[in-house]
């Protein structure tokens, strides 16, 4: 098969899509590749090291989507991108299509098979390639909400950890996934106070294990929530429904009871946002005010660290994309149940019902929908 890499073209993202090793895993395997001239730059990768491999350095993105049947990308397509995709085309990348009716209808326009990473399972039901993004996220949220406690930066001008005789400060993550476990780690490292909220008892129970303690864990309602906002400093939305719009927890009328300056840090943001104030922000703009309240809700917090990120996402992706190099997309979904829970759109239908019902369009059956797609 014929693979391509783009360069990604989002808003301050230098994330590519392969490295130099999965390069060599394609080719190894009978495989062509096809890398967009710069596309490993902001990841200090050089196009050398990806012909060192066997890739062909193409010159712009026109040629990657004219010479590739595979697409491997970072991020949601932009419109320059759909506007190349056809319906030969299977894509595979983040797409978070419940977020967005209107890239979702585009892709649906476009005739391509769309693979999301974030809705691919493992056979216990996990997600493998939100995973690594999710550790990173997490851990830069808490990064994040630190430096925008501080004053100059707008901030409340409070220390996380405090200093001995002056009290740290309060960190509330709300949910107890993987980004949530993360950001806790990095705050409770910051020598921060630490409370993680989460509606699953036994998850609380792994947490109280896995932070020996250091944390409180507090089962999340509106109340519970409520109650303690007006002593918190730094709130991290880390919500997370499988494919779905982010339920919101936290309301405008809520940011009333906090204090002026604490921070917001929306890690949900490219499923929607769980607060109900939050809107699309970027690392070069990472924030802006609401009700004397700091937000946060960069889309891509992981793009911020591109040489730990590309990385970390090429290790859980890479055997994916050889899969889907090696069978094709109906030998792949068909092998594996829960790459077949990757699929969104097809053959111009939507294939996932959590992106359906959030986009208000009928939900196809997968196989249904692949039936369409040329072999």
């Amino acid at each position: 098969m014929k693979v391509g890499v783009p360069t990604e073209v989002k808003a301050d993202e230098y994330r590519v899509a392969l490295t130099p090793a999965g390069v060599r895993e394609l080719v190894d395997g009978g495989h062509q590749v096809f890398v967009q001239a710069g596309a490993g730059l902001g990841s200090a990768i050089t196009d050398e090291a990806y012909a060192a491999q066997g890739a062909g350095i193409v010159p712009d993105a026109d040629a990657v989507f004219d010479d590739a049947t595979l697409i491997v990308k970072v991020k949601e397509p932009q419109p320059g991108e759909v506007a190349r995709l056809r319906p030969g085309h299977t894509l595979f990348t983040y797409l978070h299509l419940a977020a967005d009716a209107s890239l979702t209808r585009a892709l649906m326009e476009s005739g391509a098979t769309c693979i999301a990473y974030e809705t691919v399972e493992d056979a216990r039901g996990r997600l493998p390639l939100l995973a690594p993004m999710s550790e990173v996220a997490g851990k830069i949220a808490t990064q994040a909400g630190a430096f925008m406690l501080e004053k100059p930066l707008g901030g409340r001008g409070i220390l996380l950890g405090g200093v001995p005789g002056v009290a740290a400060a309060n960190v509330m993550v709300i949910g107890g996934g993987v980004v949530g476990m993360n950001a806790a780690f990095i705050a409770l490292g910051m020598e921060a106070t630490v409370y993680v909220y989460d509606r699953n008892i036994d998850r609380l129970r792994e947490l109280d294990i896995a932070f020996g303690g250091r944390a409180d864990t507090c089962f999340a309602t509106t109340l519970s929530i409520e109650e303690r906002l007006p002593d918190m400093d730094l709130v991290i939305g880390a919500v997370l429904v499988h494919g779905a719009r982010a339920p919101r927890v936290i309301t405008r009328a809520q940011l009333g009871l906090m204090k002026r300056q604490a921070v917001l840090v929306d890690v949900s943001i490219d499923q929607g946002g769980c607060f109900e104030t939050s809107r699309p922000t970027t690392h070069s703009a990472p924030t802006y005010e609401v009700d004397g309240i700091t937000h946060y809700c960069v889309t891509n917090m992981p793009g911020a660290v591109p040489i730990t990120s590309t990385y970390a996402l090429t290790n859980a992706t890479m055997p994916y994309v050889l899969h889907l190099a090696c069978a094709g997309v109906h030998g792949a979904v068909t092998e594996n149940p829960g790459l077949k829970l990757g699929v969104n759109v097809a053959a111009g239908q939507v294939t996932y019902a959590p992106v359906a019902e959030a986009v208000g369009v009928p939900c196809a059956a997968v196989d249904d929908a692949l039936a369409g797609v040329p072999a």
